[in-house]
């Protein structure tokens, strides 16, 4: 079978699956998404071994440690996709749901009922968790997915998929709600992105090139999410013992995701006594500093900062630095230069912190806390099938409920339009 003529095959299969899955009960979905936990940690061995041949096709070709970091599969991020998928189990179902309902004057009954969308194409890069997390939220919300990873997470893809089909055949639902697209040819992607009789939605997980080309190329609606420029800025009153905890974590915890900052934004005020103890530790987790003239000031062998710094998603251990006269200057920087990810502001000053939710326009704002809480996880939505920082349909971490729509009910009693 040729590649297209596959690919066609399987989203006709996953239309077929989501017609089946938008009626499906709760007990059904919730009972699979346990045992594809189970499963999952009892086969981690497999999926280690599996992950292995991976990551030594991804060190052959000279990958970037945030990409490999991000490909890694152990014990701790198999426990954790496992983790995603029975708290995923226990959230509420939102397919079925009335969200609102309203009496007219005629005497009809009107409301809103959330349904699935119903076959969502998922591309994506490294990330083999995609695939658990994925699969649970698309499965959750009645939706039937097709997931296509990069040649570099092929065999852990597989593997995890494999064991989440197996588990969806043992509880009566159909396995071909959750497949993989298992060639990593091209063209697979190509004949994906024209299918708009059988897929609804693509979400494109990876780095900014992918994601342009699969929005330049799609005939399908896509959700965006070029990059992560995030920001914090520490206010004037900020306590200073947080804001270098809260800048060491967002920076080096993990810092090849789109959530870690790439930009720290310092009052004037405070950026005698701060930038020296920031820099400090910093350097010494083996941050490359960037700074501009007024932060240069300060540190005198600090790297100074150009333009394009300012626009950088480094995903690696590099920060731009820079001192501004106050809040405006702080969000106008974040305007100019943020990719509507995540910005945080660290401060003591409640009127500030005020403006500056109200007054950013990114998918998260936050108050004195890590841009790394911008996860699904975190947030509490079980996990994410992914961030969005464009505002159709949806706008920041994507959970259950943004994998849905909702559609009109209506109540008569025999009511005709005069």
């Amino acid at each position: 079978m040729s590649i297209h003529d596959q690919v066609i095959e399987i989203a006709k299969n996953a239309r077929s699956a989501a017609n089946r899955l938008a009626t499906m009960p709760s007990e059904i979905k919730n009972r699979a998404l346990r045992e594809m936990a189970d499963r999952l940690i009892n086969e981690k061995e497999l999926l280690i071994a599996e992950n292995e041949k991976d990551l030594a096709y991804a060190r052959q070709k000279g990958m970037s440690r945030a990409l490999i970091d991000r490909l890694t599969l152990n014990k701790t991020t198999v426990g954790a996709m496992a983790g995603g998928l029975r708290e995923v189990a226990a959230l509420p179902d939102p397919v079925g749901s009335i969200t609102s309902m309203w009496r007219r004057p005629n005497g009809l009954l009107v409301g809103r009922m959330r349904i699935p969308l119903g076959v969502i194409g998922i591309i994506y890069e490294s990330r083999p968790n995609v695939t658990a997390d994925a699969a649970a939220l698309c499965l959750k919300s009645g939706n039937a997915v097709i997931l296509r990873g990069g040649s570099e997470a092929i065999h852990s893809n597989l593997a995890i998929a494999g064991i989440l089909r197996e588990v969806l055949a043992s509880t009566g639902i159909p396995d071909t709600a959750i497949q993989v697209i298992p060639t990593t040819d091209r063209e697979a992607v190509n004949v994906m992105l024209t299918l708009e009789e059988y897929i609804d939605l693509i979400i494109p997980r990876g780095g900014e090139d992918l994601i342009r080309a699969v929005v330049n190329r799609s005939k399908i609606p896509v959700i965006k999410h070029y990059k992560g420029v995030c920001h914090i800025f520490v206010d004037a009153t900020a306590d200073i013992d947080m804001a270098v905890t809260l800048s060491m974590n967002a920076k080096t915890q993990r810092p090849g995701v789109c959530n870690a900052m790439e930009t720290l934004l310092v009052h004037k005020d405070i950026a005698g006594s701060f930038l020296p103890r920031i820099v400090r530790e910093l350097r010494e987790a083996g941050v490359t500093l960037k700074g501009c003239e007024k932060a240069r000031a300060i540190i005198g062998d600090m790297e100074a900062a150009t333009e394009a710094d300012w626009y950088e998603e480094y995903l690696d251990l590099i920060l731009a630095i820079r001192v501004v006269d106050d809040l405006n200057e702080a969000i106008a920087h974040i305007e100019r230069y943020g990719s509507l990810h995540t910005e945080s502001i660290v401060t003591r000053d409640y009127k500030n912190s005020q403006r500056f939710l109200n007054e950013v326009n990114s998918s998260t704002v936050v108050v004195n806390a890590s841009t790394r809480f911008s996860d699904g996880f975190e947030l509490g939505l079980g996990a994410e099938i992914g961030i969005s920082t464009t505002k159709l349909h949806a706008f920041g971490p994507m959970g259950l409920e943004e994998l849905t729509t909702t559609k009109f009910i209506i109540y008569g009693d025999g009511q005709i339009r005069t």
